[in-house]
């Protein structure tokens, strides 16, 4: 059976691979080689499969050219589009700032006519106490004339009585001059009592009208401070909130940060006092009580100004750069492994200005594994920065710095591929994404 299947397979091969002789001729010899149908197929099954794998590796290593040409065009266009992001950010910062200094001043103009409109106020309320104890005066003066003239009257009744009485006991003459003098002396008194009459009741009219002309006067000026007072209220909003935000964006608690800067910044006086009006033991005014509120608003403006200088919001280079890598898991540039990346590439030419992007004090300045030149700077709140791979340090430890001081020059020293700023950011020694506070900022700076 077998026998006959190999015959019936020789007769199929024979049919497309029949058996073929290789001569080969020297001078003195002749020889040949007999190619059998089974060696042939071998031989074709060899060079198909040898062909087959060269137009499968030429197809893979064309898609993969062309996926490589892909992905350097995807990452430049996201590095386009994250460098328009980045100085839009800028863009908005410098506006929110131009924003800001423009609202202080306007506060600052609002309190000035707050300090004016208080005094104004002040002198209205002396002046009116003063025309409502003029009034009391005229009145009981006015009470007390009248209740003389009653008096006069009532002596002059009597007067009259007795006199009419004397007539017929007293000679002729001496009667007419005594009625004489005594209608004189009455006629005195009821014009002086008439004049003083008229004297208190235009006093009392001039004081009525007085007092009046103040009630007007002091609702206008109420009317003026609570127009002041919601400008005042509105630029204090406009102003907090977006630092309200900033903050809790960064996910720091606003609450414990306005505590720990007022512990550093707990000196007390000067405009920051809370407005005091002698009340007599009575509630404090709406107006007084809308302006401690303001005070108040004023003095957690001033607080979370300190604090977003001390945090690490600011953008550590200034001129144009390239935003290389992210924050998270990536491909190792030097050896291809998966490596966790904790912090932003940023690239430019070597020699570029590097700046804090906070307050605090520099605790390293020098070489470390990895990161090349390095210098740590720890701010308020558990916040450390890192600046990596510097051509040049400019700053000691010990240093102080403010947000926008210059610590260095870009450079490519350490495990790198090229010239860039590695920049870390660390609370609690943990590293975070510091786009989390670039981001955060992007409304306010």
């Amino acid at each position: 059976m077998r026998t006959r299947l190999a015959i019936r397979a020789n007769a199929l091969l024979e049919r497309h691979f029949p058996e073929r002789r290789l001569f080969l001729r020297s001078d003195t010899d002749t020889r040949f080689i007999r190619l059998k149908p089974a060696t042939q197929l071998i031989a074709f099954s060899g060079s198909a499969a040898i062909v087959a794998w060269s137009i499968i590796a030429t197809a893979v290593l064309l898609m993969d050219s062309i996926g490589s040409g892909n992905f350097r065009e995807q990452a430049k266009r996201d590095q386009h589009i994250y460098q328009d992001r980045l100085n839009a950010m800028a863009a908005q910062r410098d506006m929110r700032a131009e924003e800001a200094l423009a609202a202080q001043e306007r506060f600052n103009s609002a309190l000035e006519q707050i300090s004016v409109m208080q005094s104004q106020l002040l002198a209205a309320e002396t002046r009116l106490r003063e025309a409502e104890t003029g009034l009391s005066v005229v009145q009981a003066t006015l009470r007390r004339t009248m209740t003389e003239r009653d008096t006069a009257r009532k002596d002059a009744a009597v007067l009259s009585a007795q006199l009419g009485d004397s007539e017929t006991a007293l000679p002729g003459t001496v009667a007419a001059e005594t009625n004489e003098k005594a209608l004189d002396f009455m006629t005195a008194a009821l014009a002086q009592t008439a004049a003083e009459r008229d004297q208190v009741t235009s006093d009392a009219q001039d004081a009525f009208d007085h007092a009046e002309e103040l009630t007007q006067r002091i609702a206008e000026m109420h009317d003026q401070n609570d127009q002041i007072f919601r400008q005042l209220e509105e630029a204090m909003t406009v102003s907090i909130k977006p630092l309200d935000k900033m903050f809790r964006a960064a996910g720091m608690s606003t609450d414990r940060i306005i505590s720990q800067v007022r512990r550093g910044y707990s000196g007390q006086g000067g405009p920051m006092s809370p407005i005091t009006l002698s009340t007599m033991g009575s509630e404090p005014s709406l107006d007084a009580s809308r302006a401690n509120r303001i005070l108040n608003q004023l003095d957690r403006l001033n607080l979370y100004r300190i604090a977003a200088e001390k945090a690490p919001f600011a953008v550590p280079v200034h001129q144009n750069f390239r935003f290389t890598s992210g924050f998270g898991y990536r491909r190792d540039p030097k050896n291809g492994g998966r490596r966790m990346h904790s912090g932003l590439d940023l690239a430019g030419p070597v020699g570029t200005p590097l700046y804090a992007s906070g307050d605090g004090v520099v605790i390293h300045a020098g070489w470390l594994s990895g990161y090349g030149r390095l210098v740590k700077i720890q701010h308020d709140f558990g916040i450390e920065t890192r600046y990596a791979h510097m051509s040049r340090i400019r700053v000691n430890v010990g240093q102080r710095v403010s947000r926008g001081d210059r610590i260095g020059d870009m450079g490519a020293s350490g495990r790198v591929t090229g010239p860039h700023l590695h920049y870390e950011v660390r609370v609690g020694g943990k590293a975070v994404n510091p786009m989390i506070y670039i981001k955060a900022a992007n409304n306010v700076f």
